[in-house]
């Protein structure tokens, strides 16, 4: 079996890059990205995870929220929302929340 490598600039993939990249560029998400980041690490523990687990997991599941949230074809059914549904899909969410609780 041959294993493609995907990685991308140091990320796990082209997408999560991108979108990293993105949030980076862009002032308010940037404030965005600190914004969530403090809500993340004011959630509730969850019993089975570590307060980082918990802060790194509730973070990427706001950006991922987000990001599919604010989807310019997120009502629109056609073949260019399927290809940014699969880019988005391919997107490592956990790999940006460290990369931002690093940073803040």
């Amino acid at each position: 079996m041959v294993t493609l490598d995907k990685t991308y600039n140091g990320w796990t993939n082209y997408e999560t890059w991108n979108v990293k990249l993105w949030l980076d560029n862009e002032p308010a998400t940037y404030e965005l990205q600190k914004e969530m980041a403090e809500q993340a690490r004011k959630t509730p523990k969850v019993d089975v995870w570590t307060r980082e687990e918990t802060t790194r997991f509730t973070l990427a599941d706001f950006l991922k929220d987000w990001v599919e949230d604010n989807s310019p074809l997120a009502d629109d059914a056609s073949m260019y929302s399927d290809l940014l549904g699969a880019a988005i899909s391919e997107v490592n969410w956990q790999e940006i929340a460290d990369a931002i609780l690093e940073d803040n």
